[in-house]
């Protein structure tokens, strides 16, 4: 299946981050989850391998690889540590894209490289206490002072918020108009006076991830952490989301990759009524539709993958690739639980595990409210309706 999806050398590569994430993942995925320890050793591991990069061009240090690339890394991360996953994508896809895209070359040459090397974190501040998807009414504000900027307001939900070095940020710049024409986006160093972390969020699950609530209190910037033009934020916000919500449901399939493959064995394993239960279809019918489901989850992921990496529009697309692998991953963890029984219930048996962390996918980077509604307005955008 994989050798139809992808091209020989993406197969290649697949199996190149896969044996990486092996030898230098696999062993620490538990220590992760026992102790709830920032991976930030291990974020740096996987930068020095080259695999926090693919959407940099070399230039800056990356590889350029494309968006495709970086599905690969992400399925394959997450399918061993979640929580590692999502903090590399929120560095290496969330915050690194945008600056190379919208910044100026001496903001590239100074951001990038340590991301990419993965010596530096990254974070992405749009969330606020009184606003979540809907980002136009967004308050946190950047007034103009000479050649500074000074900002004040709140973000939370940020995830390596209490971790990151810089955060790409987004305010106010100009609140006599609707934000989408007031909003700018700022390339935020985390030692500037004035930023404090309020608390880091104890989550349901993705033990190990950081989720902070951040403070900005006369924080003054260099008008230089502009990213891009002032008020042209929303424009970078915007660009941002359809890369952002590939990755995380590229995640999502690796996410719903253990777990299955833990029921399947499991189900050959486990005997009752003097059988293995893959014999009942109580049990077999339940894995054909995960095995389904997570095939569909990836063509929808690659499909969306595919046209950003050919510079095609892919809103809709990459919406429909989060709505399904994400709630497709709370599923199929779901019935891995089910099937493994009693054993999947327990802190011994990963599937308990992955069913708290998939519930995350279909919150974070919009829900899957928000993507059914993104779909929908898709669908009569693109009949003129």
């Amino acid at each position: 299946m994989l050798s139809i999806l992808y091209t020989e050398a993406e197969n290649a590569f697949r199996d190149e981050v896969r044996s990486f994430v092996e030898r230098e993942i696999s062993p620490h995925a538990e220590r992760i989850e026992e102790t709830a320890e920032y991976p930030r050793d291990l974020l740096r591991t996987i930068g020095q391998a080259g695999y926090m990069g693919a959407m940099i061009s070399e230039e800056y240090g990356g590889t350029g690889k494309g968006l495709v690339a970086e599905t690969i890394i992400a399925e394959e991360v997450a399918a061993v540590c979640p929580a590692l996953d999502v903090a590399r994508g929120v560095t290496s896809v969330y915050f690194a894209p945008p600056v190379l895209k919208f910044g100026g070359d001496e903001q590239k040459r100074a951001f990038l490289p340590p991301i990419v090397s993965g010596e530096r974190i990254g974070a992405i501040g749009i969330t606020e206490p009184e606003v979540g998807s809907d980002a136009a009414r967004m308050k946190t504000r950047a007034v103009r002072d000479g050649d500074h900027y000074v900002i004040n307001g709140e973000k939370r939900f940020i995830t390596n918020g209490s971790q990151a070095d810089h955060i790409l940020l987004f305010a106010i710049t100009d609140p006599d108009v609707k934000a989408h024409k007031g909003m700018s986006t700022f390339i935020f160093d985390t030692k500037t006076p004035g930023f404090s972390v309020v608390k880091d969020y104890d989550l349901m699950g993705m033990r190990g991830l950081r989720v902070s609530h951040l403070k900005f209190e006369d924080a003054r910037v260099p008008a230089a952490a502009l990213l891009g033009r002032e008020n042209g934020g929303f424009k970078i916000l915007m660009d941002e989301l359809d890369t952002e919500r590939t990755s995380l449901a590229a995640g999502a399939v690796g996410q719903s990759r253990a777990p299955f493959e833990e029921a399947v064995r499991h189900s050959v394993e486990r005997e009752q009524f003097g059988r293995p239960i893959r014999s009942f279809e109580g049990v077999s019918f339940k894995l054909a539709d995960m095995a389904t489901k997570i095939d569909a989850a990836r063509l929808l992921t690659i499909q969306a993958a595919r046209r950003i990496d050919a510079g095609l529009p892919a809103t809709r697309q990459a919406a429909m690739a989060k709505l399904f692998a994400c709630d497709a991953a709370q599923e199929i963890t779901y019935d891995a639980v089910q099937i493994t029984g009693g054993d999947g219930y327990t802190k011994q048996n990963r599937t308990e595990q992955f069913s708290r962390d998939a519930r995350l996918m279909s919150i974070g980077g919009g829900t899957a409210e928000i993507m059914q509604y993104i779909i929908q307005r898709e669908i009569y955008r693109e009949r003129g309706l």
